[in-house]
């Protein structure tokens, strides 16, 4: 990232410290090394620093590491993420006509919080649920679960996000679609759609039924649910390129999710900063 795309962007929603000397490297850099490592995988020991005149490293890694704890902690890089999505609906890059949400689960390998075991994936580890609209653009802060939570009662946790993002940057989602997948269908999260001004288009899922479901058939739009391979789905293939989370090898659950917070912000950026 740029030192212009930084500080329009990035700089004004992170906290700097008041007392002291200034730092020795600008938070640009810093800013800059903490998506090395997100993009490389890295450990944050192996990162490559440059050199300062004297031919040391410029900075320890360890000083890299607490600065984004800090950022993490104090809500910093959830404002970024916020920012960015205020800014496309204010460059009208947002469709909300149509939300496509799904959830995604990340294997741990070296233990940590928040971790249960999946028996549908066969591993061990956490997943996420998040919102994008019908460009690739994530619109909601996502819900967090160990492996082994169903994806349906989430989805519930989920809508106030979605719904508080759309207030914070003055978009209406009334008349809106959700489009999910067969996990979600069931009256609980039907209803909780329709009771913020949106219409579900979710497949029905019999779910072993051993008689059909007696009724008028619920809407369903194959056309619209088609449209997921090429967003959410492909969202989720663009979090792979970020190394540092096709594996979980964050102990601390909040430090892995602000890694993600952070992979979401880049693809929210991705029409500003083109290389």
């Amino acid at each position: 990232m740029s030192e212009a795309q930084f500080e329009q962007f990035v700089l004004p929603n992170l906290s700097r410290g008041r007392r002291g000397p200034p730092p020795t490297l600008s938070l640009h850099k810093i800013f800059n090394d903490i998506l090395k490592a997100l993009y490389m995988g890295c450990q944050w020991m192996m990162l490559p620093i440059e050199s300062n005149d004297k031919g040391r490293p410029e900075i320890h890694p360890t000083r890299i590491y607490r600065r984004m704890r800090r950022w993490q902690a104090d809500g910093s890089i959830d404002r970024i993420f916020s920012g960015t999505v205020h800014q496309l609906h204010q460059d009208q890059l947002l469709d909300l006509s149509v939300l496509h949400g799904d959830g995604t689960t990340t294997a741990a390998k070296k233990g940590g919080d928040n971790l249960g075991y999946s028996g549908h994936k066969h591993l061990k580890g956490c997943k996420v649920v998040a919102f994008c609209d019908r460009d690739c653009n994530i619109i909601a802060p996502f819900v967090t679960a160990p492996g082994n939570r169903n994806e349906s009662p989430l989805l519930r946790d989920a809508l106030p996000g979605l719904t508080g993002m759309a207030r914070a940057i003055d978009a209406d989602l009334q008349g809106s679609t959700v489009s999910l997948d067969g996990v979600y269908d069931c009256r609980v999260n039907r209803k909780a759609i329709f009771n913020r001004g949106m219409t579900p288009n979710i497949p029905e899922n019999p779910r072993g039924r051993q008689a059909p479901k007696r009724g008028r058939k619920q809407r369903f739009d194959p056309a619209i649910f088609e449209e997921r391979f090429r967003t959410i789905e492909r969202v989720f293939a663009w979090e792979d390129r970020f190394r540092r989370l096709l594996l979980r090898f964050e102990r601390i659950s909040d430090v892995h999710y602000a890694l993600k917070t952070l992979a979401y912000t880049m693809i929210n950026l991705r029409h500003y900063c083109r290389n």
